[in-house]
């Protein structure tokens, strides 16, 4: 890795942040949040921004943050360290809130754009963290398709690249009781790979 491969990255980021091409689509306007370096090593394929997050700019910067960096078991210094951690969400901007609650989905034009040209330059990611059902169902097709926690459950079947995981928002700590092996299985490979990366 070069210093013009860095200067590619860094361009090609500033793009990212600069894309309007959905703004008449987000009632916050657009603030694309998309984090990364050349040299990391772990990339972390999310859904999209909640509003703690369009305020800050700052992936994961919610209590969900604070639960998957438990499952990760790092700080916050470690976890937005972009030389170790890259985040690349489904859709770059907050998408709003349907009428009867709850996000709507990523916008669907920012993986088609985006997704390729931005992993193709971190070169260096050896371990794709795939969180929640939109990137799940992105990234990890299968047929006949999958439930989110079905292939949470086969993880094994997509290592050693790819880690399925479910989102960490408030929702999951039912899932989680629901979901015993979870915490018991996939949580301490989840955290004996990333800190072998590390």
């Amino acid at each position: 890795m070069s210093e013009n491969d860095e200067a590619i990255l860094e361009r090609l980021l500033a793009d990212v942040r600069a894309c309007t091409l959905c703004a008449e689509h987000l009632p916050l306007g657009p603030l694309p949040v998309v984090r990364g370096s050349i040299s990391a090593r772990i990339m972390i394929l999310s859904q999209a921004p909640g509003t703690a997050v369009h305020k800050t700019g700052l992936s994961f910067n919610d209590p969900s943050g604070d639960r998957l960096r438990g499952w990760l078991n790092v700080d916050r210094d470690t976890f937005y360290d972009e030389s170790r951690f890259a985040m690349l969400p489904m859709g770059f901007c907050y998408p709003g809130r349907f009428e009867r609650g709850g996000d709507r989905p990523p916008r669907p034009e920012c993986a088609p754009l985006w997704h390729e040209r931005v992993r193709a330059a971190m070169p260096a990611v050896e371990l794709h963290l795939v969180v929640g059902s939109y990137a799940i169902n992105h990234y990890l097709p299968v047929k006949p398709k999958r439930s989110m926690t079905e292939t949470v459950r086969a993880w094994r079947d997509f290592l050693p690249d790819y880690l399925p995981l479910p989102h960490p928002s408030w929702r999951t700590t039912a899932w989680e009781r629901k979901n015993p092996w979870f915490m018991a299985e996939v949580v301490p490979e989840l955290r004996a790979r990333v800190h072998a990366l590390l």
